[in-house]
């Protein structure tokens, strides 16, 4: 199919690259570049994410035909590749995918992380584990530290979402509350062989941060959390300050034999998926810069910065030259200050970019997950035109109003702007590109 042009159609220009980075992030068959040799003994397959139903497919695809495997692996639900659920309907898969809640944890997942580690337990040194980790299996591997609940740990990571903390930071408490991550998981398989494979969806691309690191060592400490807590002002129960504060809570660290002789690899990463999309838009003669794959901050101040940058191509032609497309990834956060606000962090970095752009001539801009879902709403992200703001007022929408309500999805549901593509089976976190015409 030949690429939009442009010129003639920016939004399908721009749902183009959007399509060609989350393309570049599936596992495929390059998965098997990454596998290890057959073991002596058993193969087993752990692991959770969003990725977690593409990455157990690949897997099974890649592995030798005939050979021994099993395991089970978390998901989010509806996140099943329809051709590996339908296998897995009639008994033709070799590792079992199961689904559960995200962002905020479940019973579902409690219950798949309790047989995840229970399946860990009793391996020898004979044995290899490939652990399958991807951006969301901090949620979906949900089972909470001795003496915490899954009500509390829910609580708490709802706070955490609503508080503006980085990924990094939330990731820091969860990995401490966790009877599984922050390196819990590698510690029951030892003594056996771990292997873990990675679609990173966090800045930097930190194994150990990456679904809070199951398999990973944690350099962060029970004081880590803490200060996280106490800077967000997170009201945590008695029990779970106490147990931060003397280090009862503490996670395997870094040179703790458990991690002797295991491995990990990237599959796939947010740079990847960017240079992909800027691979595609040059393949055509158009200019395409990558700012960076690990922007962080608050959506709507990160929006106005694009926005002031787009203006200073069109208008200035610095510090490029127009025509091109700006193309940038990472993870934003939303402070949440009013209940019942719809939208992620894709709508409300775009909300604050289109108030910002104040009507810029020749700019359009798509921002959204490259996991199909922008927070918790049915949509990828949405798109941002030159008259953006026009036809919001004549329809009476105020722009500024809905961003204080952190309510940027009725926004860009009322122009019928927003992107909805559906679950992608992946997960490199956000995408964001900047045409500028």
């Amino acid at each position: 199919m030949a690429l939009p042009s442009p010129n003639a159609d920016p939004r399908a220009f721009l749902r183009a690259l959007f399509d060609v980075a989350v393309a570049q992030a599936l596992p495929g068959p390059s998965f098997s570049t990454f596998l290890p040799a057959l073991p002596r003994g058993r193969t087993l397959v752990l692991g959770a994410g969003k990725a977690g139903g593409a990455m157990a497919a690949a897997l099974d695809a890649a592995w030798p035909a005939g050979a021994t495997m099993s395991g089970l692996v978390v998901t989010r639900y509806d996140s099943v590749p329809p051709a590996f659920a339908a296998a897995q309907a009639r008994g033709a898969t070799r590792v079992e995918v199961v689904q559960a809640a995200h962002p905020v944890p479940d019973e579902a997942g409690r219950r798949a992380a309790a047989r995840i580690l229970e399946l860990a337990h009793g391996l020898s040194a004979d044995d290899l584990v490939v652990c399958l980790i991807s951006g969301g299996a901090s949620s979906l591997l949900a089972l909470p530290a001795p003496g915490i609940t899954l009500a509390e740990k829910q609580a708490i990571n709802s706070a955490l979402l609503k508080s503006g903390a980085a990924i990094d930071e939330m990731n820091c408490v969860r990995k401490h509350l966790s009877a599984i991550k922050g390196g819990r998981l590698a510690a029951a398989c030892a003594p056996a062989r771990v292997v873990t494979l990675l679609v990173s969806d966090v800045p930097g691309d930190s194994p150990s941060v990456i679904g809070s690191g199951p398999t990973v060592a944690d350099p962060t400490t029970c004081a880590d959390a803490l200060a996280v807590l106490d800077r967000h002002a997170i009201a945590v129960p008695a029990q779970i300050r106490a147990g931060l504060e003397s280090g009862a809570l503490e996670t395997p660290k870094p040179g703790d034999r458990v991690f002797a002789g295991h491995e990990g690899h990237l599959v796939a990463t947010p740079q990847q998926s960017l240079d992909a999309a800027a691979a595609l838009a040059r393949s055509i003669g158009l200019g395409a810069h990558v700012l960076s794959d690990e922007i962080e901050g608050e959506s709507r101040e990160v929006g106005k910065v694009h926005a002031a940058l787009a203006r200073q191509i069109a208008r200035r032609h610095q510090p490029f030259a127009p025509p091109c497309v700006v193309l940038s990834g990472g993870e934003t956060t939303v402070t949440v200050k009013q209940k019942g606000g719809r939208g992620g962090r894709a709508s409300e970095f775009l909300l604050g970019c289109a108030l910002a752009l104040q009507g810029e001539a020749n700019v359009w801009v798509l921002a959204a997950d490259t996991d199909g879902i922008d927070g918790v709403e049915s949509n990828a992200g949405a798109f941002v035109t030159p008259d953006t703001l026009a036809r919001a007022r004549a329809l009476g929408l105020s722009g500024r109003d809905l961003l204080d309500r952190n309510d940027a999805y009725a926004f860009f549901a009322g122009l019928g702007d927003l992107l909805v593509t559906g679950p992608t089976f992946t997960n490199v976190n956000d995408f964001r590109a900047l045409l500028i015409l």
